[in-house]
């Protein structure tokens, strides 16, 4: 907690300068600082020459780091199948382990999911922790996050793994609560430091205009989520042999009770899955220009993507959105139509395979990221395009 020793402030206004967060302001000559925009930082107790501000640390919360041991992957469930995701963890999973030299665990949750278990194998565990039982049929909160947290304190975890997805933000960080450890959201790296074997978690921050990178130096388990598509899953290799662990738990009753499914009618077609993308954006000028972009994403049998300005002007519905605020696709090939490139958008499309920008600005910074550029007036190349596919 921070304090403000009244005897000591003169009023001088350092600190009001120093703090970022605008979080102080001067009363009476006398600093008030507000805990709810505070960060802690430090910023006005360096900058205070009276010595009238300072932070009263905690107790930290010890732990044995030399008890834990192993990577885990929440091997989460999509339609009774293994969320393509969860794959693809289990490939970085993989490189972590070894460069830990320890194991590769997936735990898998849910009701009849046994038959998944040789799956996990092949694509890279080493061990798959079941829980197999009628109250993790349906996606609740409490039943996974307190299945979660007990299998983490029974094994002691080094290092956990789980999809940012709605599930993984649902009940993940909750886990991280209980097991009292830090947790990075929405990664777009994960590696290990040779020196000190902490987990190096980079992902983006101030709106995605730097890329920070964030460790857990005194607490374990090391905690992570990771977008759809940031990660490659491994080769299915179904002479991979591993073992099976099967949990049983007694659940407590929860608040909450599952009643249906419903599907999301604007997800029909995701932008996520599509091997082409063709994406509009703010250049599209007008909504009903889109159809430029939905044709050539008919020829090319691919899906419609759209830049967060296209959005938010209510061109496009949020479902088709790519960049830090939407979905992270990783297509065979993206067409940015009218996008300029701004960082929060190429953090959702910048690890496609093959990337074509159409733009009339020769500076846009798309162009940087861009295997194909073609520097032109949309609404001339995209017809142009359009009718060649029709003439084939």
């Amino acid at each position: 907690m921070i304090e403000v020793i009244v005897d000591k402030c003169v009023g001088c206004g350092l600190c009001v300068k120093s703090c970022a967060y605008d979080a102080i302001v001067m009363v009476d000559k006398i600093a008030e600082i507000d805990t709810e925009k505070c960060t802690l930082c430090g910023a006005c107790v360096s900058a205070c020459t009276f010595d009238a501000i300072f932070i009263r640390k905690q107790g930290r919360h010890v732990v044995d780091k030399e008890a834990y041991k192993g990577v885990w992957v929440f091997a989460e469930l999509h339609n009774c199948q293994i969320a393509p995701v969860g794959l693809e963890l289990l490939g970085k999973g993989r490189e972590l382990a070894d460069q830990l030299e320890s194991e590769l665990t997936a735990v898998l949750l849910g009701h009849d999911v046994e038959p998944l278990a040789d799956e996990l194998i092949a694509y890279g565990a080493d061990k798959v922790i079941m829980v197999d039982d009628e109250a993790l049929g349906d996606f609740l909160d409490a039943p996974y996050t307190e299945a979660f947290t007990r299998l983490a304190e029974t094994y002691k975890p080094e290092v956990i793994l789980a999809g940012a997805t709605n599930v993984g933000r649902s009940f993940i960080p909750r886990v991280a609560v209980r097991l009292q450890t830090g947790l990075t959201a929405d990664c777009t790296g994960l590696e290990i430091d040779r020196e000190s074997g902490n987990l190096l978690q980079t992902r983006p921050a101030f709106g995605g205009n730097i890329m920070a990178t964030i460790v857990t130096p005194d607490h374990r388990p090391q905690m992570a989520t990771v977008r759809h598509k940031v990660m490659d899953p491994l080769s299915r290799d179904d002479n991979r042999s591993g073992t099976v662990v099967v949990e049983e738990m007694d659940f407590d009753e929860t608040r909450t009770r599952y009643i249906e499914h419903v599907e999301d009618e604007s997800q029909a077609v995701n932008i996520a899955e599509a091997d082409f993308v063709v994406s509009g954006g703010r250049g599209m000028k007008d909504p009903k220009n889109f159809h430029l972009i939905e044709t050539l994403a008919q020829h090319l049998e691919g899906a419609v993507g759209a830049s967060r300005a296209a959005v938010d002007a209510e061109w496009i519905p949020y479902a088709h959105q790519v960049g830090q605020t939407g979905k992270t696709i990783k297509p065979k090939v993206y067409v940015a139509c009218g996008i300029s490139g701004a960082i929060q958008h190429l953090a959702g499309m910048q690890s496609s395979d093959y990337i074509i920008a159409i733009n009339k600005d020769p500076d846009a910074p798309i162009f940087h990221v861009a295997d194909l550029g073609i520097v032109g007036d949309i609404f001339e190349v995209l017809p142009l395009l359009n009718k060649r596919f029709d003439n084939a």
